[in-house]
């Protein structure tokens, strides 16, 4: 478990570069901020949170399986995380950010491209949508 990076991981590396390459700048785990989000766009008023499907319990994902071994204590831990997460993104909305969580699972080779650039099109189109959390579509 130690071993585990809760910031800085491939998925997140992989948005962040692609956001960059198109022009935009931002901020990336703000501790300002509730959840403290992968990245923060404060031009467009959004937060980009890059999940992974099994830490956070990604509804109808293959990766998002509680394990076999000590079931009683992922379960607990898993939908405490999903729980907190709600939370954080209740909050942000609440302060008036627009909050787009990208997942895992979406980043697979496969729909990379159209993951991101929905992403993209999501953050510099976000004003109509501000206070508002999605997913991208899959």
């Amino acid at each position: 478990m130690s071993r585990i990076r809760g910031k800085d991981t491939s998925p997140e590396r992989l948005v962040r570069s692609y956001l960059f390459a198109r022009g935009l700048r931002f901020r990336k785990n703000d501790k300002r901020y509730p959840g403290h989000p992968d990245v923060v766009l404060p031009k467009y008023a959004t937060v980009v949170f890059v999940n992974g499907c099994f830490w956070h319990l990604h509804e109808g994902c293959s990766k998002a399986r509680i394990p076999k071994s000590n079931v009683e204590f992922w379960t607990a831990k898993l939908l405490r995380n999903r729980e907190r997460d709600a939370a954080e993104i209740k909050e942000l909305e609440a302060m008036g950010w627009h909050v787009i969580t990208v997942w895992e699972c979406e980043l697979a080779a496969a729909r990379r491209d159209e993951t991101l650039e929905n992403l993209y099109d999501r953050i510099t189109q976000g004003g109509e949508n501000s206070g508002k959390t999605e997913s991208l579509p899959k």
